[in-house]
């Protein structure tokens, strides 16, 4: 019975339960359903961003295509150089006698009219001068209305005298003696009419010295200085000083600006008076100004090793103004009537980009990029030449965002 028993036992302890799942495959299974659901949701969540990145968009600047000969007459530079606006006619204004500010009119970038007021000087003394000047002129006059009268009498005694002596009534000496008091008294009157010139011109020469005291412009053009204040002593004969100005301000005429450059003497052949040239202001670098050549300063910088060229803006504009730096480009004499005309568009040297060996460069379109492969040809200034791949007039990107592809959404910058 014993052995029997333990051989029960022993093969109870053989059976396998089945009532609960091994715990080794339900902790396999939860693994799994994680790790699902882990990438299911970075899947998510980069088809939101590629979403919201479809329909986000990028601002960019464009430049319109230009044709070849839209700008300079189509002309390329034979030679670029750096210079300054200059003005021609420019000056200091000042009163021609010493005196004591008494008004100043002018500030800085005022307007004037030639012959406008623009300041006075103190003119207490200079009435003065004028009204005693004028004082002797009166005086003048009054002493000559009375030698006239003392001549008329004597003339009236002469006649008299010679109708007396006929009658024996008076002697010769008598009538001789009237005469000599006519022609004394004549000389007398003449006289005292060179002593009211005399008298006129000294108010003349008064009233000029008055009018010293009034400063007015020598010319049309802008102030730009003021140079002296009320109170403040000026003085056409001082260097100037903490007490002394040597003028009211300084004066532009903005119609005699001008561009003046230095040329490396090695290259002035290239350059001719008369010769078309294309000026590019530092402040403005869109913006081009048809110019020419003035003239060739005969004389060289022989530290430099430069020559000055003047040259004329054909184009006035009150954005131009004295000391701006200047970049100028020398174009090309302009080709005979008849000659082939250069084909392909201009556009920004920063429109160009390099992928591989194609030089490409991105138009706007439909609020797209578009990536166009072109073909480049002749450099002007900072502009470059496409032979094929872009047309006059379309929208080319420039400085475009790096990472920038074709199709990518964009939004023009409004400037």
């Amino acid at each position: 019975m014993t052995s029997e028993t333990d051989k029960k036992a022993l093969l109870g302890q053989l059976r396998i339960d089945r009532s609960e799942p091994p715990p080794s495959a339900w902790s396999g299974r939860r693994t799994v359903l994680i790790a699902a659901g882990v990438v299911l949701a970075l899947l998510l969540a980069l088809a939101a961003w590629l979403a919201v990145s479809a329909h986000a968009a990028v601002t960019v600047h464009t430049v319109l295509a230009q044709p070849i000969g839209a700008q300079a007459g189509g002309a390329a530079s034979v030679l670029d150089a750096t210079g300054y606006v200059t003005a021609r006619r420019q000056a200091t204004v000042s009163a021609q006698i010493t005196g004591t500010v008494a008004a100043v009119l002018i500030e800085e970038g005022d307007h004037v009219r030639e012959g406008q007021v623009i300041g006075r000087l103190e003119d207490t003394a200079q009435r003065a001068a004028l009204a005693q000047a004028e004082a002797q002129l009166h005086s003048a006059q009054a002493l000559l209305l009375q030698a006239q009268a003392q001549l008329a009498q004597n003339q009236r005694d002469v006649k008299r005298d010679e109708d007396l002596v006929t009658r024996k009534l008076v002697s010769e000496q008598a009538v001789e003696l009237a005469r000599t008091q006519v022609q004394t008294q004549t000389a007398q009157v003449e006289s005292q009419r060179k002593q009211i010139d005399l008298a006129a011109a000294n108010v003349r020469a008064a009233q000029v010295q008055l009018d010293y005291c009034t400063v007015r412009a020598p010319f049309t053009g802008v102030v730009i200085a003021k140079a002296a204040q009320v109170g403040e002593i000026i003085s056409p004969l001082s260097a100037g000083g903490g007490f002394t100005r040597t003028g009211i301000g300084t004066l532009v005429d903005m119609d005699s600006l001008e561009v003046e450059v230095d040329v490396n003497e090695a290259y002035i052949n290239r350059v001719a008076p008369g010769q078309r040239v294309e000026s590019v202001l530092n402040a403005y670098p869109d913006w081009r100004i048809p110019s020419h050549v003035i003239a060739i300063i005969p004389t060289a910088d022989r530290s430099k090793a430069t020559v000055k060229v003047r040259i004329g803006l054909d184009l006035k504009d009150d954005r131009i103004v004295p000391d701006m730096g200047v970049r100028v480009s020398f174009l090309e004499a302009a080709k005979p009537t008849g000659a082939a005309r250069e084909r392909g568009v201009l556009v920004p040297a920063a429109a160009l980009r390099k992928d591989g060996e194609q030089d490409v460069v991105f138009v706007l379109r439909d609020h797209r990029a578009e990536r166009r492969v072109v073909t480049l040809g002749s450099t002007s200034g900072e502009s470059r030449q496409l032979l094929s791949g872009v047309s006059a007039g379309e929208a080319v990107i420039v400085d475009a965002p790096p990472g920038l592809r074709d199709g990518v959404r964009l939004t023009e910058a409004k400037t």
